[in-house]
Parts: C-alpha cells; sequence; structure tokens
C-alpha cells in the first residue's frame, strides 16, 4: 500500500526577531568581556539565519531584552537562566496551540475534516508533557478520541523523516481508509543558554520555533491522486560519531553538542549510503529532480552539496528556509517540503536530515 502526501501546513509564533536584534540580547545574556562582544555578530552571522520567531517574545516591536520576561539579565556569573521545570512549564503551555496552527493548516490543505484522522504521529525533542501534544491536538481539533497515536520523541532534527517513516507503515497497515496527521513541533528558544560556551551560542544563534504538519493518506484511492507518493525511507548510522551532535538535557535547559566534524563526517559518508539506497530502488542521485535536506548549518548544507555534487541551486530553499525561519529542529525539513511542493518541483525528491548519533535519514518521494 501506497502512503502519500495529502496536504502539509506550517505554524511560527507570533512574533520574530531579525539578526541585529538577535545580537543584541545575545550580548547581554553571554558574553562576559569585550572579546565575547566582538566576536559574537560574527558567530551570528555565521550561522546564516536572518530571523527567528520565539514563543517567548511577547510583544512585536521594539529591543528583544523589553519584549520578554522568560530570561531575565543574569545577576551575576553564576546565573545559568531558568530551570529545566520552569523550562518545561513553558513547552507544556506554547507546544499545543502551535502545533494546532500548523495541523489545521494541513487538514485545510489536505481538505480532510478533523473526523476522517484515523492516526496521529507527533515528533519532538525540545520537551516533555504528559497529557502532551497528542492529547491537545485531540483535544482541540477535534479528533476521533480512537485515533491510534505513535510519539517519536527525542530523535533530534531529522524526527519528522522518522515520522514520515511511521506514518507510511501505518497507511501499509491500515490501507485505503487510513488518514495519519503527522505533526511536528519544537520549541528551541526555552534551551537558551547563559554565558559563553561556544557551542552553546552557536546554538543560540542556529535554533528557533516553530511547527509543521503533514496529513498522509493510504493510496488507492481517487483523493489521492497527483500527490507527492512516500516511496521509501532510509536510515544510517555514521560510525564513530557518538559524540559528534549530541542533545541532553542539563539543570538549565537541553544542551547541544555539534562538533566542527560533522561536515567532515557527512562527506566521508553520505555519498556512498545515498548512492546505494537509490540503487536498491532503481536511481541514482543524478535522477533526484529536487532535493529538501535539513539545514543544519550553512557548512552542513555545504558538506551535502559537495559531497553529492548537486549545484546548480539545489540546496536554495534549505537556505531559504534556514534564512528566514531558522533551524527548528524537526520541523524544518517539513517547511521545505512544503515549498517546493507549493513551487510545483519535480519528483522524484530526496529529503534528508541529520541528528545525534550521528545518523542520517532520508524520506524518498516519488
Amino acid at each position: 500500500m501506497t502512503a502519500v502526501l495529502l496536504g502539509l501546513g506550517v505554524g511560527l509564533p507570533s512574533h520574530s526577531a531579525d539578526r541585529e536584534e538577535s545580537v543584541a540580547y545575545g550580548r547581554m545574556i553571554s558574553c562576559a568581556t569585550e572579546e565575547h562582544h566582538r566576536i559574537l555578530p560574527a558567530l551570528y552571522r555565521m550561522v546564516g539565519v536572518r530571523r527567528r520567531y520565539s514563543v517567548i517574545l511577547e510583544a512585536p516591536d521594539g529591543p528583544a531584552a523589553d519584549r520578554q520576561s522568560f530570561y531575565p539579565p543574569p545577576n551575576g556569573p553564576d546565573d545559568k537562566g531558568p530551570t529545566v521545570g520552569q523550562r518545561m512549564q513553558r513547552y507544556a503551555t506554547e507546544a499545543g496551540p502551535l502545533a494546532e496552527t500548523a495541523a489545521r493548516a494541513a487538514l485545510t490543505d489536505a481538505g480532510c475534516a478533523a473526523e476522517s484522522i484515523t492516526h496521529l504521529v507527533t515528533v519532538s525533542c525540545s520537551g516533555f508533557a504528559a497529557p502532551g501534544i497528542d492529547y491537545a491536538l485531540i483535544e482541540r481539533l477535534g479528533l476521533p478520541s480512537t485515533v491510534e497515536r505513535v510519539n517519536v520523541g527525542f530523535m533530534g532534527c531529522h524526527g519528522a523523516l522518522n515520522g514520515l517513516r511511521v506514518a507510511k507503515g501505518l497507511a501499509a497497515d491500515a490501507g485505503t481508509g487510513a488518514r495519519i496527521l503527522l505533526c511536528a513541533v519544537e520549541l528551541c528558544s526555552l534551551h537558551y543558554h547563559y554565558g559563553w560556551d561556544p557551542e552553546q551560542v552557536v546554538a543560540n544563534a542556529l535554533f528557533a520555533d516553530g511547527a509543521a504538519a503533514a496529513v498522509v493518506g493510504g493510496g488507492g484511492d481517487s483523493s489521492c491522486e497527483q500527490t507527492w507518493r512516500v516511496h521509501a525511507t532510509g536510515s544510517r548510522l555514521i560510525p564513530d560519531s557518538e559524540d559528534a551532535m549530541t542533545w541532553r538535557i542539563g539543570d538549565h535547559g537541553f544542551e547541544m553538542t555539534l562538533s566542527a566534524r560533522v561536515p567532515e563526517l557527512i562527506a566521508d559518508n553520505l555519498p556512498g549510503w545515498v548512492e546505494s539506497f537509490l540503487d536498491r530502488h532503481g536511481m541514482a542521485p543524478a535522477d533526484i529532480a529536487s532535493w529538501a535536506v535539513h539545514p543544519g548549518g550553512p557548512r552542513i548544507l555545504n558538506a551535502v552539496d559537495k559531497c553529492l555534487g548537486l549545484g546548480g541551486g539545489a540546496l536554495d530553499v534549505s537556505r531559504s528556509v534556514l534564512r528566514d525561519y531558522g533551524n527548528m529542529s524537526s520541523p524544518t525539513t517539513l517547511f521545505i517540503l512544503k515549498q517546493l511542493r507549493d513551487a510545483a518541483a519535480e519528483t522524484p525528491c530526496m529529503a534528508l536530515g541529520f541528528g545525534p548519533g550521528l545518523t542520517a535519514e532520508a524520506v524518498l518521494f516519488t
């Protein structure tokens, strides 16, 4: 049974900050020396993000520091900001409404009533709550109380691709009548770090908040014609990379480790795996008409572009999503897929994402 994309939708917090506002706020929270003040703007330019949306912003205009109350100025070098408990309380309040926005948009795009959803797949790695976003979506959207649920948790930036794999399997199991709602929501700005730790400062500059959703159907009926088909999925654990990318829970937020080795590890391991994966499906990289590569950062996109020999603006949409929204972790690839589909991009399309492990995930659409 074929799984097909029937609809896509995205959701963003009400307010955003541009790069200059983010730098000004970062100086207040992160910088302790004149050198830090000098380096910080270059770090924010390096990650390629011009604007990010955040649930902590409470007003549309003015300096970022004046538009939020969640992160007060540090009262000394030992102040690390809100505790994990306080951050998770904010997650429990904000994640459901943002997920609802994206899910409603996806249902509208698919022309599906909430009552027709048979399965719900939720994806998040930036917070924990139970009842969680699955419960919130059932209540807010009016999904059937019998909807079957799966949560893909704490898998990082490629989480939505794991969610699509789950949706594909559910569609195969349930048949033509399956209508699966997949929703990924991340509130990365709840893990802003105080103080000067270069890896955490880069994370502060790179990550943002957002939600995205997809409605996936079991192929075979007339409503599934002229849609992108989830043809195949793949996964590759890169050896000797356990510490290259990590996402761990600290006392004052979740802590990201992103080694400078990541682009090299991708360049060394991605081409052979992609070629073998596509070969199993009767294709080669040259047959792929469009690419949806998760923008973990400019160096990661550059590594993928070069090692797969893409060129020709193949990753322009990935770069523009990073520029305009930041790295929203798991929803980001669905943002890219939506822009590609809305622009009538050709298929086959290959989506790629990278996460802790170091792990690469792939979804092939035809």
